[in-house]
């Protein structure tokens, strides 16, 4: 994948270390957690308050975003959730196992999440908004692949391994083999797969808002799922068929 430029990622990086933090900052708390100079972190600032994106409180001497940014992206939650029935299956998922709930939806090569709810019990493993995970090293990309021709499977697996994004690097004949159980079960169980005693039960949204495959997971433990599995597989049924629209 594409490295970012530097300017764009340090300007998200300054967004999203406000999310962390939901509160107002100065410049030297800024440039100390992300690590930038004092210089060209008080340029970037100072930048996105003439943009709008910051406003800067002379008497504290510090910033904080402003509403332009809950405003920018107010749109993306409907286009995704849509009227809701996938925001209230996700909640369904997660008051029912207390697990991590995601939503993926596929990019290019990758499987991203889009929203999720994190889990509420102890010994669980943290999946930020927007990760990406290879379509081939993830059980939500693999769902979306189950949705592709054998042709389109094999020329996807090709591009992955051609750029080295999956430390595995799988072959076609071991992508098929999975892809196979995957249209058998209708979801997929993957164990160990991103991170030693983590797993994540998956399952395709019919929805496909935008011409974009979805998939539906549950996250944690592999213990613990594997003592769920049979009703985390029956709720994550009932909560595809909620979210279920006309196309």
């Amino acid at each position: 994948m594409l490295s970012p430029i530097k300017s764009a990622r340090r300007a998200f990086e300054v967004f999203e270390y406000f999310q962390l933090r939901q509160m107002p900052l100065t410049l030297q708390e800024v440039c100390t957690a992300l690590n930038y100079p004092s210089s060209s972190g008080s340029v970037l600032l100072k930048s996105l308050v003439s943009l709008g994106y910051l406003e800067y409180n002379k008497a504290e001497r510090n910033y904080m975003p402003t509403m332009k940014i809950a405003d920018l992206g107010s749109w993306v939650q409907n286009a995704v959730l849509g009227d809701g029935r996938i925001a209230q299956a996700m909640n369904d998922l997660s008051q029912q196992f207390g697990e991590t709930v995601t939503l993926a939806v596929q990019s290019d090569l990758h499987a991203q999440y889009l929203y999720l709810i994190q889990s509420r019990l102890p010994i669980w493993y943290p999946i930020p908004i927007g990760t990406l995970r290879t379509l081939t090293g993830s059980g939500s990309g693999l769902m979306m692949l189950s949705r592709k021709s054998d042709t389109e499977v094999r020329k996807i697996v090709k591009r992955i391994n051609f750029h080295r994004l999956d430390k595995l690097r799988p072959t076609a004949v071991d992508v098929m083999v999975q892809l196979r159980r995957c249209r058998e079960d209708g979801y997929i169980f993957t164990k160990h797969l991103i991170e030693q005693g983590a797993g994540g039960i998956s399952m395709l949204l019919e929805d496909r808002r935008f011409d974009r495959s979805y998939a539906l997971g549950v996250h944690g433990p592999v213990g613990r799922l594997e003592r769920m599995q049979s009703e985390i597989v029956a709720a994550l049924r009932l909560a595809v068929g909620m979210s279920a629209t006309d196309q």
